[in-house]
């Protein structure tokens, strides 16, 4: 699993979406996977946001699926085809 982690200083600006895309980007030129996942906190919905404008798709709601401040937290999980990949490149 890898992930992005942005400053302060640098939210708002779109370095999510850009980044969520270059990973994609990475992903589908390098391997031969056809599928990107991503999952995210509930209640992170810049990071949500940056997902979709990256082109992907939410599926639905992972229960209990981070550990964080001392109690499972939902996290919603988005994922992006190759051929939804292929119409953006």
């Amino acid at each position: 699993m890898i992930g992005i982690s942005l400053l302060a200083t640098y939210r708002g600006q779109g370095v999510g979406t850009q980044a969520q895309r270059a990973l994609a980007d990475l992903f589908f030129r390098q391997t031969t996977v056809n599928r990107v996942e991503a999952h995210t906190d509930i209640e992170n919905v810049a990071e949500q946001r940056a997902l979709e404008k990256a082109g992907f798709t939410r599926e639905g709601l992972i229960r209990g699926a981070h550990w964080r401040d001392g109690r499972h937290r939902d996290g919603p999980l988005y994922s992006i085809l190759r051929a939804e990949w292929e119409e953006w490149i």
